[in-house]
């Protein structure tokens, strides 16, 4: 065969091959789209899952199905969306238990956050809130501190093993130096049955559960975790203004999909996505529970997550923490 002809060939069999690869991308979403949630359904990351599948829904005029898959701290969930085809129609609810925390406990998880997934973007951010009960012999984080280092070892906490709490309290002792212990529970449920019946005298909780019982009086909120004072809770500092400088912990969502989901799917899911989590409503309704709103799109969602796994190892390394 003469070599141009054979060239030619070559050529219209490629444009072959990958015009229906073109075509799906430009297409796309032509079929509805899978949401996983690597949780149970109720929860914050639920909420969180839901209305980014709404607001996605109405960017890019498909359904986005919701599917809840809990199990092993959100492994299990992650687990299936790394091994799901890139296609742009499967897509993860990304956070930092799951996509920083775990790798830090688990040198063998079955999922990689740096090299398994696109991040596409951060949805929200938010402190936890250092919650006592009313009885509990200190009403500031100060004095909270002082009872610490006067009564080392006697003073416990309740925790859910890898949540954003857990890894809170374990900065907050390397960084103020305490010796306290904690008490593991299998459920943020079970842990607030104990801290409301004082049980269990403190906790570090999601500001949105903690709001409820810190206004009815039920629990007392000595300081917020994020660099700065959250609007929910005006009155109540962050522990870096209380004597800890520097210290900042918090919770985290984002959206991600498989490694290799072509890049122009991608660059639409990221538009629909910013262009959603910029509306006034869905700000208002996320603030209103004391979210910080951060639709900072997949180059700062990916360093982000990248920070934030080196930093929750170290702090896991440094307490010696094994998983539970």
């Amino acid at each position: 065969m003469h070599k141009r002809h054979f060239l030619a060939v070559l050529a219209s069999a490629a444009a072959t091959a990958f015009a229906p690869a073109a075509m799906a991308q430009g297409d796309y979403p032509s079929k509805p789209i899978k949401l996983i949630v690597p949780f149970p359904a109720g929860g914050t990351s639920d909420v969180m899952g839901r209305l980014m599948a709404e607001e996605l829904g109405k960017a890019l005029k498909q359904a986005v199905v919701v599917e809840n898959i809990g199990g092993a701290g959100g492994v299990i969930g992650m687990d299936r969306a790394a091994k799901a085809a890139p296609d742009g129609n499967t897509l993860v609810l990304s956070g930092v238990g799951t996509n920083a925390v775990n790798h830090g406990l688990n040198p063998r998880l079955g999922y990689d956050s740096n090299k398994d997934f696109h991040h596409i973007t951060q949805i929200q951010y938010g402190p936890n809130v250092l919650a006592v009960h009313p009885d509990a012999p200190f009403r500031s984080f100060k004095e909270l501190v002082a009872y610490a280092k006067a009564n080392p070892g006697k003073l416990n906490y309740g925790y859910t093993p890898a949540a954003s709490g857990h890894m809170a309290m374990e900065q907050l002792k390397q960084s103020a130096a305490l010796f306290m212990v904690g008490i593991p529970y299998r459920g943020a449920a079970p842990m607030m049955t104990d801290l409301l019946g004082n049980q269990v005298p403190m906790a570090f909780i999601n500001q949105d559960t903690a709001l409820a019982y810190v206004k009815s009086g039920r629990l007392r909120a000595l300081a917020v975790t994020s660099p700065q004072r959250n609007p929910l809770y005006p009155d109540v500092p962050t522990i870096a203004e209380s004597g800890v400088p520097g210290f900042a912990a918090i919770s985290w969502t984002g959206l991600s999909a498989p490694k290799g989901t072509p890049k122009p799917i991608l660059d639409k899911l990221e538009a629909a996505a910013v262009a959603g989590l910029q509306s006034p409503a869905v700000r208002q309704k996320l603030e209103s529970q004391g979210f910080v709103v951060t639709p900072q799109g997949s180059a700062a969602y990916s360093a982000f997550v990248a920070k934030e796994i080196d930093r929750w190892t170290q702090v896991i390394k440094t307490a010696g923490i094994k998983p539970e």
